[in-house]
């Protein structure tokens, strides 16, 4: 990476916000922002995600800063936590590193009419029928089979194409980031290899920190907003996070080979190859998002089936229909994307190419793109934590948009390396610890649980309290699972 961790230097600005200033590195163009607090910041230094932070700031036409939520850990180009805005009127770029292999690995929560002290003795059954139900694992196909037209067509129409195929309802588009849909996605922009590794992945889990939970809504800090959500103690819920598979994988892989030179033919100049980038407004950069779209409107699609089929387990496991359930979905938020969006700079409204790499959206009360139910509280955000404490739904507020794009963290952030998480799990009985928690958990390869145990992972209590306390996001409530399906 160029140089040592340790000599980045990290200014504090007040409790949860860091600067690395602009003079670290010659061809920085803004200064970097951490949003942190001093225990998190101890943990950040350990790897090289500040270096990343400064690279990042290198990139043509970035505006205001070189951002970083709480969750920050070293990634590929860009950390994950990383967030970046650049202006495709004065050589903004777009770069795949800023929004990383699993285009749109996204969550999306569900609430239930369920009581968890009602089912608790139930849930070992309920997970077991739900790991029945849903394909998960590495490489591992699905119930649908697309021929090349229906390819396409989930790529143009996303979520959509779900719905519109019976996967789910109307209504729930309204409460999916941009209705389950980016309409600049392009299937001509894609390889063929996409084509035929998504094919058969279409709803299906996937493998490493993806996972159906089921939880306990343990507790509410924000009664307003919980009430709009149908959110109160003691509450089943269910949350999926999953992405666009081996396509998006694909999509990605195939850009960054291609893109090998890219950067010597716009005479730009970056301090790492990760970070390869084109301009925005060229024929490259319109190409890549383009293709990366129709990677996001595959993972929309995705979560839709995976969330129908979830309903599907929970009526015939119950007895009951999904709307006397209450298996309403709350919101689904994409946290590995790149979009055109309008934000304020000095005083006036410009359209930026806002790249989120482990990073979720957080718009403020108001805002045009939040569904109507919930333009008096906020855009839902969704933080999933590890499958041994909790994970968290907040609300987007105003100051995010003034400092952050209208972003905050996405999730707990990686401490261990998967590699390192299972030599230091080797042994342990990880599924009994989790049972004697009261959780249960079903996976599918042989060492996820260990590359996944809660150790390999920052707290998620002092990251969004973090996110929280620098007022890029509110608190709404706690979830603790009840039981887990990871592939």
């Amino acid at each position: 990476m160029g140089r040592n961790k340790a000599n980045i230097p990290l200014e504090k600005v007040d409790n949860y916000r860091w600067r690395v200033p602009s003079s670290y590195m010659q061809g920085m163009r803004v200064e970097g922002r951490v949003y942190a607090d001093n225990e998190l910041v101890k943990v950040i230094k350990t790897d090289q995600s500040l270096q990343q932070v400064a690279n990042v700031a290198h990139l043509p036409g970035i505006v205001k800063y070189s951002l970083a939520m709480p969750d920050i850990h070293w990634g590929y180009g860009f950390p994950i936590g990383g967030v970046a805005a650049t202006d495709p009127e004065n050589d903004g770029v777009v770069s795949p590193g800023g929004v990383g292999y699993d285009i749109n690995c996204g969550v999306r929560m569900l609430r239930t009419n369920l009581e968890a002290n009602d089912i608790r003795s139930k849930m070992k059954d309920l997970i077991n029928a739900i790991f029945a139900k849903i394909p998960c694992g590495v490489g591992e196909e699905g119930n649908i089979s697309l021929s090349p037209q229906e390819e396409r067509d989930v790529l143009t129409q996303g979520a959509g194409w779900a719905v519109k195929n019976g996967y789910g309802r109307p209504d729930d588009l309204d409460f999916t980031e941009a209705n389950g849909c980016l309409k600049n996605a392009d299937p001509k922009a894609v390889s063929g290899r996409a084509f035929s590794r998504g094919k058969r992945q279409l709803g299906t889990l996937g493998s490493g920190n993806h996972f159906l939970e089921v939880q306990k809504v343990d507790k509410i800090y924000h009664q307003e907003a919980a009430k709009f959500m149908g959110l109160e103690e003691g509450q089943v819920s269910v949350m999926i996070h999953s992405g666009s598979r081996g396509f998006g994988h694909q999509v990605c892989d195939d850009f960054l080979k291609r893109w090998g030179n890219v950067t010597k033919k716009y005479n730009i100049q970056i301090p790492d190859r990760q970070l390869v980038c084109a301009p925005v407004n060229s024929s490259d950069g319109q190409q890549y998002l383009a293709g990366m779209a129709a990677a996001a409107n595959y993972a929309w699609a995705n979560r839709q089936c995976l969330m129908h089929w979830t309903r599907e387990v929970f009526q015939d496991f119950f007895g009951m229909t999904a709307r006397d359930l209450g298996l309403e979905l709350i919101y689904d938020i994409a946290h590995n994307i790149a979009k055109i969006e309008t934000h304020k700079v000095d005083g006036e409204d410009r359209k930026l190419c806002v790249h989120r790499k482990g990073s979720t959206r957080a718009f403020p009360p108001g805002h045009a793109e939040v569904p109507d139910k919930y333009k008096s509280i906020g855009q839902p955000v969704i933080i999933p934590g590890d499958m041994g404490t909790a994970s968290y739904i907040l609300v987007g507020t105003e100051l995010a948009m003034e400092e952050t794009f209208g972003s905050t963290c996405h999730g707990a952030g990686r401490m261990l390396s998967r590699r390192a998480a299972i030599r230091s799990t080797k042994g342990r009985p990880l599924a009994r610890e989790l049972e004697d928690m009261g959780i249960f958990v079903r996976a599918r390869g042989r060492t996820t649980l260990q590359e996944e145990a809660p150790e390999a992972y920052k707290d998620i209590d002092e990251v969004v309290k973090a996110a929280h306390e620098a007022g890029i996001s509110r608190r709404v409530a706690r979830m603790k699972p009840l039981a887990v399906m990871k592939g």
